[in-house]
């Protein structure tokens, strides 16, 4: 695979523009290699190659499509190491979390074809057939964020295609390298216009929203953002599946082994600089065991090394780009214009000492409910830990923002953990784990994270229409 050059691809051609510009290294603050800026004429001329190509791949069988997923998976693994490469490069995890990443991106190009839509039966007399299928809409649109951009590309192409949809892939500007390769593998597994990438400045998302041509839009990205898709999208009464922010709780409960809990709530809380929006977010610690477990989660935290990417012993890499920096720095602001206490961090490097977009793993301890750093999602390596004693009131504060994509309660006792659990808003609620994820299950979250769901059957129904076929046997 060629790491130097990068190109936009149109119905199975690579092509690329007049314009073109680069994203960041976010260790070194350099520039990565160039990338085309798509126009509104390569926009049409890709969804003009996927409805066509469409015409010919609804029409495909399932098991001729899974037969093209799954090797498209091997080619993606004989190259895995060269992505993971590329990866590091443009987001700035290590190169442990960017194999990881692609790993996952295997396993679901491999598992979403695994699974069968059936057709539902309504009703079959002698008189009349009623049945439920389900078709594909047309062309659809993968509009990919920057945190994790193979596993999010590759988890909105498996089922695209596999249900029988065209898709055209936008990257985030921040991180396009990886998906337009992604793009150029598939050339030699689907037809012309089947898979398409197009690589693009700030405008290309919105064109592609507005675009009459394209019937589906997937997209993974901030609230904010996707309340701007969602108002798009109504334009031309798009399908559209969101999955947004997070401000994931994490409920510790007072009978669990300190020592085996630490290290896992550490990683969920900080892994890929926790910017993956279903990391733990707000840290409740029962009351009873706060005190000693803050002590050896700052150890635990403190003894992950901070770093390149390229490093075989980073854990932090770099925040992945400067807007993101510079909010994760105001919000390291607030937190020490409010005076709240820090258990671990509580600064940003000297941008003199390294180029890179490096933060300072940090733990907030037991801020009040209404900061800033509570309240809103820092997607960055700064935690609040809070204490808590009474159940109803922890789920209250667990339950209260307008952000609901996951949350997780741990605890020995399975009776209590099924009961908080149960009152739980949020679109996963994991026991005793945080950021358990499959292809065969559903993911999407409730209130402002996101409308309807990626993966297992509901997923891949996202990515059809709902058609009911009425069989009268005499007429």
């Amino acid at each position: 695979m060629d790491t130097t050059t990068f190109r936009n691809v149109i119905n199975n051609e690579l092509t690329t523009t007049a314009e073109t510009r680069h994203g960041i290294n976010p260790a070194t603050a350099q520039p990565n290699p160039p990338v085309p800026v798509a126009t509104r004429e390569d926009l049409d001329r890709a969804v003009d190659a996927a409805q066509q190509a469409f015409k010919k791949w609804s029409k495909t069988t399932f098991e001729q499509r899974r037969a093209a997923l799954h090797a498209y998976a091997d080619a993606i693994e004989e190259n895995k190491d060269t992505l993971a490469t590329i990866l590091t490069m443009e987001q700035g995890k290590p190169l442990t979390q960017s194999a990881m990443e692609i790993g996952f991106g295997i396993q679901w190009v491999r598992g979403i074809p695994n699974i069968e839509i059936p057709e539902n039966v309504i009703e079959d007399t002698e008189e009349r057939r009623v049945v439920q299928r389900h078709t594909p809409i047309g062309v659809a649109c993968a509009i990919v964020p920057w945190n994790f951009p193979v596993l999010l590309a590759l988890g909105k192409i498996a089922p695209a295609v596999y249900t029988g949809n065209t898709v055209i892939v936008k990257p985030s500007p921040f991180t396009p390298y990886c998906d337009l390769k992604l793009a150029e593998l598939a050339t030699k597994f689907f037809p012309p216009g089947v898979v398409q990438a197009l690589s693009g400045d700030d405008s290309l998302g919105p064109w592609c929203t507005e675009h009459p041509g394209i019937g589906k839009i997937s997209f993974t990205g901030s609230s904010q953002t996707g309340q701007r898709v969602m108002a798009s999208c109504a334009k031309t009464i798009k399908r559209v599946t969101l999955e947004l922010g997070g401000n994931d709780p994490c409920i510790v409960c007072d009978d669990v082994d300190v020592d085996t809990v630490v290290p896992k709530v550490g990683i969920f809380s900080f892994l890929c600089t926790s910017q993956i929006y279903m990391m733990i977010k707000r840290l409740y610690v029962h009351e009873r065991i706060y005190d000693e477990f803050r002590t050896k989660l700052a150890e635990f935290v403190k003894s992950l090394p901070v770093g390149d990417g390229t490093k075989p012993e980073t854990f932090f890499g770099p925040v992945q780009n400067a807007m993101q920096f510079d909010k994760v720095k105001e919000l390291f602001a607030d937190t020490a214009k409010s005076g709240y206490k820090t258990a671990l961090g509580g600064d940003i490097p000297d941008s003199s000492a390294s180029p890179g977009y490096f933060v300072q793993p940090t733990i907030v301890d037991n801020p009040p409910e209404d900061s800033r750093v509570v309240q809103e999602e820092p997607f960055g390596p700064i935690l609040p830990m809070m204490k808590w004693s009474d159940e109803d009131d922890v789920i209250a504060r667990a339950n209260g923002t307008n952000s609901a994509l996951g949350a997780s309660v741990w605890t020995k006792d399975m009776d209590r953990a099924t009961r908080m659990a149960d009152q739980l808003v949020a679109g996963s609620v994991w026991v005793n784990s945080h950021f358990d994820i499959s292809p065969n299950a559903p993911f999407g979250g409730h209130k402002g994270s996101g409308l309807g769901t990626e993966w297992g059957i509901n997923g891949l129904l996202g990515y059809c229409n709902s058609q009911t076929l009425w069989l009268k046997r005499s007429p």
